[in-house]
């Protein structure tokens, strides 16, 4: 493993050198990294085949498609409140799966793992989380609740408040939520929420909470009905500033979750909920439910109008 991530950073080494304005010889580039011609020619094929879009001219070089801003470790901890910690990685398998490690074995509070790329990133019950290099952000952070896990209702809400009001202060309009745990745009998904805990019921639970956001579009990986940011705003997006903005918004919210709960956020969620007042079926439990979408409760446990009666629904999947 530790050869193939060699291999992968040297990947994006090479990336980091390409522009989307000008070309740049695999001569110029072989000399900058010290790797030969053909090493660079096989790592910008790796990473073509992470859908990265790259223009390669005989007697040119190779230049990006199209502008990508790479993360800077340096930009992001300038930005970051005080009392957060942050380790970037180039390739990593999982930033979820490491932090609930490191979590395990003490990581502190406030710790944020970002990557540019995840070999196993997850989504929620254990779908794949694809992302191109440069296309998307994919990070966790780790919070330290005072609370214990009984008390974690509606977090992935709260998460989502938070997500949706960082976006909206990019520009972005039209952003809405689904139940439990999207950000949507235009009903197409934004972007991805998976949160994992740690404790028992009573003691002071601990929360791995991963976020995936579509950022660009990478066609060459495509998923059904997904959207992305450069879409939404007309302006160009720094990815450094844009985490830096989600993580300041994740932390006014975490904060006040921690202290209240739910139930101060529901109202900003409700506004935003896709789906309400409209028929839908989740799947889950026992069985398919099927009536109209009333909202969530103040502990973010969702209710739907059923032939029966109001329903209320802890977990499960949604849909139209």
């Amino acid at each position: 493993m530790p050869a193939m991530d060699d291999a992968w950073n040297q990947s994006f080494a090479v990336l980091r050198q390409l522009s989307a304005e000008d070309f740049r010889s695999g001569a110029e580039i072989s000399r900058q990294l010290r790797v030969s011609r053909a090493s660079v020619h096989n790592l910008v094929e790796r990473a073509r085949g992470l859908g990265v879009m790259i223009h390669a001219v005989p007697g040119r070089g190779y230049r990006l498609a199209e502008p990508c801003s790479w993360l800077d470790a340096e930009a992001l901890r300038a930005g970051l409140l005080p009392g957060y910690r942050l380790t970037l990685e180039q390739v990593c398998d999982s930033t979820n799966s490491r932090l609930l490690a490191l979590a395990a074995r003490g990581e502190a509070h406030k710790s944020v793992l970002a990557a540019e790329w995840q070999t196993g990133g997850r989504g929620r019950r254990g779908r794949a989380w694809l992302a191109a290099p440069g296309a998307g952000l994919t990070f966790s952070l780790l919070w330290r609740f005072n609370r214990p896990l009984t008390a974690l209702s509606g977090l992935s809400l709260a998460v989502g408040v938070a997500l949706a009001e960082a976006l909206e202060a990019t520009g972005a309009r039209g952003i809405g939520l689904k139940w439990p745990n999207d950000v949507l745009a235009g009903g197409a998904k934004l972007a991805g929420i998976l949160i994992e805990t740690q404790g028992d019921m009573l003691s002071n639970a601990t929360a791995v909470i991963g976020v995936g956001l579509n950022v660009r579009a990478a066609p060459s990986l495509p998923e059904a009905a997904t959207v992305a940011l450069a879409e939404l705003i007309d302006a160009d997006i720094d990815r450094n500033r844009l985490l830096t903005r989600v993580l300041v918004s994740l932390d006014r919210v975490l904060e006040a979750f921690d202290r209240h709960g739910f139930a101060p956020l529901r109202e900003a969620w409700q506004a935003r909920h896709v789906w309400q007042g409209k028929p839908v079926r989740v799947m889950g439990g026992a069985g398919p439910v099927e009536g109209v979408a009333l909202g969530v409760d103040a502990a973010g446990v969702l209710r739907i109008e059923t032939i029966d009666g109001v329903q209320v629904i802890h977990a499960g999947e949604v849909s139209l």
